[in-house]
């Protein structure tokens, strides 16, 4: 096998593709000979050592991944030698072959590709357990995606649709925004020349989004809530934008306004029986068309540099998946 290993974790450029033994499943685990890994944006910080999960070295980046069960170790039964499965498992994913948990592996039914497989559990995870469980959004409501034209934004804008709500996305250009638009977003606002707050205000005729879902942080965070609508649920994502933002605390206070954290993988651990109901869900969703993952292209596994480089570039609509 091959794989692209992280022996220091200093950036990308320390990264190198090497031959590597094919190892044996050992108890409760599963060999997967990988089709196909998407990039996320933990897959930059983990090989820069920024990640909260920070694996003993070396270790073999790609948090998820999709491709065929070649072999089982001791206790797995609910997998099979042969069977397609996805998997998010915080490594291992850039490589031909990896060993995974077999309990996170996610078996894919027939029509379900390994390219969408890959770019499927973390971004619908994330947003599923955001909106439904800890925004508990209602139809009729309206919900403001920022940085809607990324991973986790357009599975966002797809799975608000699904429920009922109306959609605001927030994007950086308009080619992002028109993106938006086909996956059924009900109005869009490009923040690089339109005044959020002033747009928010003009969209929701002064009421503000009931719903704000926020993957980017940086300086957007105080403007968006600022503009949230009374009882309004506030989802603190991710900070893909950098800058970890500080609000003041008045702003919760003269809203009636909730300050909601999501975190899916804590989520996953410690309710693995909610989990496995909201990915069936998923998976039934996606089998009837409500959702699917946006691929903004395929490049070779072992072009993974440069896809970390496109990914840094913030050019990217929805997810880059590496294939074999």
């Amino acid at each position: 096998m091959h794989a692209w290993l992280c022996e220091n974790p200093v950036g990308v450029e320390a990264l190198t593709w090497k031959e590597l033994s094919t190892p044996t499943p050992g108890p409760g685990q599963v060999l997967i000979e990988i089709q196909a890994a998407s990039l996320n944006f933990p897959d930059l910080l983990i090989v820069q050592n920024k990640y909260q999960m920070k694996p003993d070295l070396p270790f073999v980046p790609g948090s998820e991944y999709a491709g065929v069960v070649r072999a089982t170790g001791e206790g797995v039964t609910h997998l099979q030698v042969g069977q397609t499965v996805a998997c998010l498992s915080g490594t291992g994913g850039f490589g031909t072959h990896t060993l995974a948990p077999a309990k996170l592996c996610m078996p894919l039914p027939a029509g379900f590709s390994a390219i969408d497989g890959a770019a499927f559990i973390m971004t619908y995870a994330t947003s599923h357990h955001a909106l439904v469980d800890r925004a508990a959004l209602k139809a009729g409501e309206t919900v403001l995606v920022l940085g809607a034209a990324g991973g986790v934004g357009t599975a966002a804008i797809q799975i608000a649709k699904a429920m009922g709500a109306k959609v605001i996305a927030a994007a950086s250009t308009d080619e992002k925004c028109a993106l938006c638009t086909t996956l059924g977003a009900d109005a869009t606002i490009n923040y690089s020349r339109e005044n959020l707050r002033e747009a928010l205000k003009t969209l929701t005729e002064g009421r503000g989004p009931d719903v704000i879902y926020d993957p980017v942080g940086g300086d957007l965070a105080e403007p968006a809530f600022r503009s949230i609508a009374w009882r309004g649920r506030y989802l603190v994502v991710g900070f893909a934008g950098g800058p970890i933002p500080a609000l003041p605390l008045n702003l919760p206070l003269l809203k009636g306004a909730s300050l909601v954290g999501v975190f899916w993988g804590e989520f996953a651990k410690r309710e693995p029986q909610a989990n496995a109901a909201m990915m069936g869900e998923l998976a039934q969703w996606y089998g009837q068309g409500k959702i699917k993952p946006v691929i903004d292209r395929t490049m070779p596994m072992n072009d993974l540099k440069a896809a970390y480089t496109l990914m840094g570039s913030r050019s990217v609509k929805g997810k880059l998946v590496m294939v074999n």
